[in-house]
């Protein structure tokens, strides 16, 4: 994952392109899909797309507003990643027991909370808060549109811990592609600098963004089997932890006494945002997986590339900044090393499934 992927994007990207069994809530791979009219199928890419988009767009800048919004003023970076992840919860929660309502909940999983799967999911729990975590406070200290040069080492810290924990290795393509990434960074970290509004509280949180994002997937693959390969399951264990977790955290770093003196704490708007905020942040790894299932995870990956160019555009003319060429120079070099890495990993992987020598076990490692 080299793009803005937000919050629980991960875990989802990773139940679907690689183990577990089929989602109750996407629709089936092959067969009917298929046999549909072209122009059919033409509209619902189209239209699946669109909602991806919208839907991480509209996140990224939800939670700008919660975390570093003047008019709201609320110093309390925990209490809205808790909020969201308890939100989450909840409807994990919701779906599974309206899945006795029939259509489309009724292939969902029935949940309820084993404390030794709890256990086990712990050690992905913790790397899930400190990914969550340091997301929401990069963009806190961070401007929207340098929010994804900001995070964009996650393919070198995806490339890196491949080496050191699986011995796999890279091509020399790849690792030119993350070269270009590594350069788009300095040089986007330089231009901020020079424009006065670098932040290196937030470059180090979106570097532990980008490391935190690469192990999520790496103990995601490692503790799908526990819950049995369902992703619903996982999100929900997940997410539990995550809030018990996060209360020792909020007390220490005097997060209830910033609430306890928040003007707005009864205000039904800022709960309102709360809540669409938590809803987007649900909502996102579904439609994610909406987009992977009726494209590709290459598709997907181009998709992605390109809503981070949007997303950037969008940024800098709403909030009405004016950027040098060389701080776009950055975040093409970012974009366009994400896309050659996307492009040649996805040619690696076609080749590999392709060769009748290679195994079917390293057929299924293999992927964007």
């Amino acid at each position: 994952m080299s793009r803005a992927q937000l919050t629980r994007t991960g875990i989802l990207r990773m139940a679907l392109g690689g183990g577990g069994g089929a989602d109750p809530l996407l629709p089936a791979e092959g067969g009917g899909d298929r046999r549909a009219p072209f122009l059919l199928r033409a509209l619902r890419i189209a239209v699946v797309v669109c909602l991806y988009w919208f839907t991480s767009i509209a996140m990224v800048f939800l939670n700008k507003y919660l975390l570093d919004s003047p008019s709201l003023r609320l110093d309390a970076p925990l209490f809205v990643t808790f909020f969201q992840c308890a939100l989450t919860a909840a409807l994990c929660l919701g779906l599974s027991l309206g899945a006795a309502c029939g259509p489309p909940c009724a292939g969902l999983p029935t949940l309820r909370l084993d404390p030794k799967v709890s256990r086990s999911v712990l050690p992905l729990s913790a790397v899930f808060i400190g990914m969550v975590t340091s997301n929401n406070l990069c963009l806190k200290h961070v401007g929207v549109a340098f929010y994804n040069v900001g995070r964009s080492l996650t393919t070198v810290f995806n490339v890196l811990l491949s080496y050191l924990l699986l011995k796999q290795t890279t091509s020399l393509y790849a690792l030119l592609a993350c070269g270009v990434i590594i350069g788009g960074f300095w040089l986007g970290v330089d231009q901020e600098g020079a424009e006065g509004t670098l932040s290196w509280t937030g470059i180090f949180f979106g570097i532990l963004a980008s490391l935190c994002v690469s192990l999520n997937a790496i103990y995601t693959k490692k503790v799908l089997p526990v819950v049995d390969g369902s992703i619903w399951r996982l999100t929900f264990y997940n997410n539990i932890n995550a809030c018990v977790l996060f209360f020792p955290l909020m007390v220490l770093l005097g997060e209830f006494r910033t609430l306890y003196h928040f003007d707005k704490l009864g205000s039904p708007s800022f709960w309102g945002m709360m809540t669409l905020g938590g809803v987007f942040g649900f909502a996102i790894g579904y439609v994610t997986g909406l987009q992977i299932k009726f494209t590709s995870p290459l598709t997907h990956n181009v998709s992605g590339t390109a809503k981070a160019c949007a997303q950037t555009v969008l940024a800098v003319i709403y909030f009405e900044e004016t950027k040098s060429f060389l701080w776009w120079t950055s975040n093409l070099m970012v974009l366009g090393g994400s896309f050659a890495y996307t492009w040649v990993k996805g040619l690696e992987m076609r080749k590999v499934q392709e060769d009748p020598n290679v195994k079917s076990g390293e057929r299924n490692d293999t992927g964007v």
